[in-house]
């Protein structure tokens, strides 16, 4: 075994020295496009390539090895290597040869005669693990080497799971481009990781496909964007981009918040046919015959000839204002028809040139005015009858009160607009010029979107598909979907995959069992999640009386300082302020996460508990779980929330209480000191 080690480690010192050679020799290209234009898109395209060639010698440039009885030998890892001959060193992982690597077994070892796995300290191979697939007698075991690297303690943001893939997971990862996935994922099932690696071995099978079309990831806040962030230039992929789902629609600065319930209504998928009416509204039937004056003569086309040809644009499957531009055409058109039955013969620029005359211009705004989203959207929450004929029979009178504003602003310009008005404008902006559509968007904590937004983030994937990422039993909005297929219905998607991921790698069993005995009140009849982890991690519940509360905190923080790891104390959002100044105060060095910004690079981190989805801790504290499930607007978001908090932690869990627990958390609970 000693000298495989050494010839192992010898590979990967050859494949990190041609890695450096490949990326040396691109960099050392000279860009001859032809023309500026096609000169500074090679040079685009030389730059991302060296940017994916890039090598951290402190990660492991392969992590595994596949002898298949064809006697064939390759190395697994982050990106494709090859020697000065083109042999290859490495080969990426999103090759279809290394879908074996992760789905090979001893009941189908898919031509697989032995896996091997590497275990890493620092960039340096440590150890070796094999399997022998096609010997009967090796029974199955699980590998620590692929436990250690899951459970490996980490301070920054997430890291990429493409060592340690599971067969379930690289299934969904490969699903084709052209199909939507729902992945319904429990907390630690690494669903979230799963659809970044989709993003990336997408761009990698459909490489000039996405590239032109541009792939999106989504998430809830830039906190959790931060957290991911990291994970796909890892792989080599540096072109997605990512958003939040506020940002997305930030058309206009949010400047006021309103009551759940108005909220919720105007999440309401309903509103899309409000707004829908508003703007086809604004068309006016002709009545009056059009002139144009053109030299000695004026061309006269009546109003009954013109009216079919309004009809057919607003019938057509367009965009308002596109067929507003179409109009003159239309109307120059059947001016044409008129010098062409008295013997002109009028060409395309002639009817270019009456289609801009003032004349038909004007006669086309009166009949396809021009509209605002802005002023539009002003006008139907400041206007009780403007509502009411774009709500009549779609909203109640009392929901049509309800949206209305109490205290209308004078305009557009100065209106205090809520996060719900800028998606409102977002479908607004596509009912009057199309989204553009890109190739593919990873949309996660998704079940927290409304209607509205999820019909917000499907126009930016029409024609193209989406891999949606969530938990129903973490939905902690009033809004929150109770079913992956009406949130698919709503993104356009209703042909849409749903899968589960049930097995958790992250979060121990300990914890996560401590947590689902909220599911039955905050999710019924969904299943509690299952820990495959060896390592059972550790719960401990501290009471305390209400003024030892943030003392007893500060104290524990710094006890879990000595162990390796990240430290997340997750605590209800009116408390940041103060757990903050305590932990200051004790000497204690910290970030403060926050909904629009991120701060990993701390070991410890006060973390508000809205905010906490989508994150992981080594080591997680929370404070007073009560006090975060009362700030919400009801029991279920409240146990929701509290379900969200309960699961960030990947070692173990204290809870820190001066009030009683809630109640499905006091059955048999285990008691730490």
């Amino acid at each position: 075994m000693p000298e495989e080690l050494t010839a192992e480690r010898q590979h990967l010192a050859a494949a990190r020295a041609e890695l450096s050679r490949m990326r040396e020799r691109t960099l050392a290209l000279e860009v001859q496009g032809g023309n500026a234009a096609s000169s500074e898109a090679l040079a685009e395209s030389l730059w991302r390539r060296a940017r994916s060639l890039e090598d951290d010698p402190a990660t492991a440039l392969f992590f595994g090895r596949i002898d298949l009885e064809t006697d064939e030998r390759w190395y697994i890892g982050r990106r494709h290597v090859t020697d000065d001959a083109g042999d290859p060193l490495v080969i990426d992982w999103r090759a279809p040869v290394s879908t074996t690597f992760y789905r090979a077994s001893h009941t189908d070892p898919l031509g697989v005669r032995l896996r091997r796995r590497f275990g890493y300290d620092h960039g340096r191979i440590t150890a070796m693990e094999d399997e022998h697939l096609l010997d009967a007698s090796e029974p199955d075991a699980r590998s620590q080497i692929l436990a250690s690297e899951i459970e490996r303690p980490r301070v920054g943001p997430m890291r990429d799971i493409v060592a340690t893939i599971q067969p379930e997971q690289d299934a969904l990862v490969r699903v084709d481009v052209t199909t939507t996935v729902c992945i319904q994922g429990a907390p630690g099932t690494g669903k979230t990781a799963v659809g970044l690696h989709r993003a990336a071995w997408l761009l990698y099978a459909f490489r000039d496909r996405l590239t032109r079309t541009g792939v999106l990831v989504i998430g809830p806040n830039q906190a959790f964007l931060e957290h991911i962030g990291a994970v796909l230039p890892t792989l080599g992929e540096v072109e997605v981009r990512h958003t939040s789902i506020e940002a997305l629609t930030s058309s206009v600065p949010v400047r006021a918040v309103e009551p759940t319930d108005v909220a919720r209504l105007k999440g309401d998928a309903r509103m899309a046919e409000v707004l829908h009416r508003a703007v086809w509204s604004h068309l006016v039937p002709p009545t009056e015959a059009m002139v144009l004056p053109r030299g000695s003569r004026r061309w006269r086309v009546a109003a009954h000839d013109l009216a079919p040809l309004v009809d057919g644009l607003a019938g057509r499957d367009i965009r308002y204002e596109t067929a507003r531009q179409l109009l003159p055409q239309r109307l120059a058109h059947a001016v044409l028809l008129k010098m062409e039955a008295l013997g002109e013969y009028p060409d395309d620029r002639v009817q270019d040139s009456v289609a801009r005359s003032a004349p038909v211009k004007a006669y086309a705004a009166s009949l396809w005015p021009r509209v605002d989203a802005r002023a539009l959207l002003h006008r139907l929450l400041s206007d009780a009858d403007a509502l009411a004929a774009a709500a009549d029979g779609i909203l109640t009178e009392e929901e049509q009160e309800r949206l209305r504003w109490q205290k209308p602003s004078r305009t557009a310009g100065s209106a205090r607009w809520t996060l719900a008005d800028t998606v409102l404008l977002d479908e607004l902006g596509d009912l009057l010029s199309r989204t553009p559509s890109l190739g593919h968007v990873v949309l996660d904590e998704a079940q927290d979107l409304s209607p509205m937004q999820l019909r917000a983030v499907g126009r930016r994937c029409t024609s193209g598909a989406a891999t949606v990422l969530g938990d129903i039993a973490q939905g902690t909005t009033p809004w929150a979907t109770g079913s992956w297929t009406e949130s698919l219905r709503h993104l356009g998607k209703p042909d849409g995959v749903v899968s589960e991921l049930r097995r958790g790698f992250r979060v121990p069993a300990t914890v996560i069992d401590f947590a689902a005995r909220l599911l039955p009140l905050a999710a019924p009849g969904l299943a509690a999640p299952l820990s495959v982890r060896d390592n059972p991690g550790r719960l401990d519940l501290v009471r305390v009386g209400s003024a030892d509360l943030v003392p007893a905190t500060v104290a524990r923080v710094d006890g879990l300082r000595a162990l390796e790891g990240s430290i997340g104390v997750i605590v209800p959002d009116a408390r940041v302020a103060e757990v903050s100044a305590a932990l200051g105060a004790g000497g204690i060095e910290h970030g403060t996460l926050g909904a629009g910004h991120g701060d990993v690079d701390h070991q410890v981190d006060v973390v508000p508990a809205t905010v906490a989805k989508g994150l992981e801790f080594d080591h997680v504290l929370v404070l007073e779980p009560a006090e975060i499930a009362a700030a919400e607007p009801d029991e279920r978001t409240g146990l929701r929330r509290l379900y969200v908090v309960l699961t960030r932690a990947v070692s173990d869990l204290t809870v820190v209480h001066a009030e009683p627990l809630p109640q499905p958390l006091t059955e048999s609970p285990r008691v730490g000191g």
